[in-house]
């Protein structure tokens, strides 16, 4: 079973996505964390993140077991990984590796921007986890202050919004709502209630299946 999960920055889809994987036994990528390292991986060299050139390189030596999964989680790697993510020969790069984590028969849940429409299209089941901008903003804020990265809450609104722009009018693999994915909105709810609902909904459809 394949479950593509996507949506926006801080829409609950990454954790929604662990927690679906632990319940159903599924290996689980979150390919958000790959533009994040490549990302990370720019800045750590001193290159600009609007370099293609530079992203392409990063992305070429990307070993996804040796991602810092604490690092790449900071405000300046997210906003440079939005750029990154832009460019398709990155992209590109990247796609092989996502499909060979999805190819495996065992299963798999993976989780993004571009899961349902271009990495897995013919998921066995596909949601599209999003929120409001405030809400989404709100929950960012939230962890940068928890890890010591005090932030002003107007500007990361703003911040996010400008984000989902670039996500949503870049020309390779935009961030949009596949016809055939389940919408999930996660504004108002719990963790533990969005991933009930997670579950409802893939359960719904594996019973719907012929």
């Amino acid at each position: 079973m394949i479950i593509a999960i996507d949506g926006p920055t801080a829409s609950g889809k990454g954790t929604i996505a662990k927690r679906v994987a632990d319940h159903y036994a599924l290996k689980r990528l979150d390919t958000g964390a790959l533009y994040r390292a490549v990302a990370l991986a720019v800045l750590d060299a001193g290159a600009d993140p609007t370099d293609p050139a530079a992203a392409l390189a990063a992305a070429r030596a990307l070993d996804p077991a040796a991602i810092d999964k604490t690092r790449i989680r900071s405000g300046a790697v997210g906003t440079a990984a939005s750029l990154v993510a832009a460019m398709p020969a990155v992209r590109a790069e990247l796609l092989a590796l996502q499909r060979r984590f999805a190819a495996d028969p065992a299963g798999a849940v993976l989780d993004g921007r571009d899961i349902a429409t271009v990495i897995c299209p013919e998921a066995d089941v596909k949601l599209y986890v999003t929120a409001s901008l405030e809400e989404r903003a709100r929950r960012r804020w939230r962890e940068l202050e928890a890890r010591g990265e005090p932030t002003d809450l107007l500007a990361l609104t703003a911040e996010i919004a400008a984000r989902d722009a670039r996500d949503a009018a870049r020309p390779v693999s935009p961030l949009v709502q596949a016809p055939d994915a389940h919408l999930l909105d996660t504004t108002g709810l719990s963790i533990d209630e969005a991933a009930a609902a997670a579950r409802r909904i893939i359960d719904g459809a594996r019973r719907a299946r012929p």
